[in-house]
């Protein structure tokens, strides 16, 4: 009989982040990005300089200010001209956004799931969330963007860590024809790996120093109410457009049974003072038409299908 315990979740969370530390490297330049807009004395040529030591990042922003979405006169030749139209902070979320693309590429793991699967939610997730952000009149749009876009890092934790186990995670799912789940992934993944993907996001976002509201974003988005009222709301935006994201045929959903919200959330003050009456058949009308528009935009191919064109970062 072997006397080895199984890892505690603390203990199977840093062996993953750990064992991924080749990919924890790939931000570096992201995590600058992110230090520079947070520290109050930087300024736009600040920003320009760590964003010059990447071209390819240069010119991924730079088609991307350059979309219709933004709608700036004539066209952006520089970085510095894109910080001033645009902001260091939207600036900052776009080329967070655009070197985080990265992790997203890679061939199907499962006939029911694929990395690119994954990014077409996370770009689905992070839309719907800056249109709530907007309904609201929260005034952290950009945030709210950004972080529905890496809510579900920790998959990819699980993708680069160890995918034999997500490939037995997925088979137990009992994925019917229409990719809905017939078991709980949270549930079969602490069984697999001894911790699940929010936890391994929790802990890979600790590791990239990124802001806590990414942090929690990552560790709770299945679980706002655990959270304190005040650390809440960007989190509980992040649910509400998870699950909106999750009724849109052809893009990820393993993690969610079903899409309705939470009962936890429906008695959560927040929801109850800003969403009740708004999600989903008020929102579900105006949402294609703003993804439609979006720079990392999506089509629907007769109306049927949805297929993800994410041209300004380069996939």
């Amino acid at each position: 009989m072997s006397n080895v315990q199984p890892l505690t979740k603390e203990q199977a969370v840093a062996a993953a982040v750990r064992e991924i530390s080749h990919i924890a490297t790939l931000p570096e330049i992201t995590l600058k990005i992110i230090q520079l807009v947070e520290s109050p004395t930087s300024t736009a040529q600040d920003l320009h300089k760590v964003i010059a030591n990447d071209p390819a990042l240069c010119s991924r922003i730079l088609k991307v200010v350059n979309s219709a979405f933004y709608g700036l006169p004539g066209q952006i030749g520089s970085i510095n001209r894109a910080i001033v139209l645009l902001g260091l902070n939207a600036v900052k979320n776009i080329a967070i956004a655009a070197s985080l693309a990265k992790l997203f590429r890679g061939g199907s793991l499962t006939p029911n799931f694929s990395a690119k699967d994954l990014w077409t939610h996370s770009i689905a997730t992070a839309t719907a969330s800056k249109l709530i952000a907007d309904h609201i009149k929260l005034g952290l749009t950009d945030e709210c963007f950004l972080a529905g876009l890496i809510h579900d890092l920790g998959v990819i934790v699980e993708i680069q860590y160890d995918r034999h186990r997500l490939i037995e995670v997925i088979g137990r799912l009992n994925v019917n024809d229409d990719g809905v789940p017939q078991a709980d992934m949270l549930e079969i993944e602490n069984e697999v790996f001894g911790a699940n993907h929010q936890d391994f996001g929790f802990g890979l976002c600790e590791k990239w120093k990124f802001p806590r509201t990414f942090v929690n974003v990552c560790g709770f988005h299945h679980r706002p109410f655990e959270l304190p009222e005040e650390s809440r709301t960007i989190v509980s935006i992040i649910a509400v457009a998870d699950r909106l994201a999750g009724e849109l045929p052809g893009n990820f959903r393993l993690d969610q049974m079903s899409t309705e919200i939470p009962s936890d959330l429906l008695d959560d003050p927040w929801f109850e003072g800003t969403l009740r009456d708004y999600f989903p058949a008020q929102l579900v009308s105006r949402y294609a038409a703003n993804l439609a528009d979006h720079p990392l935009r999506l089509q629907f191919p007769e109306g049927r299908y949805l297929k993800f064109l994410v041209l300004q970062t380069g996939r």
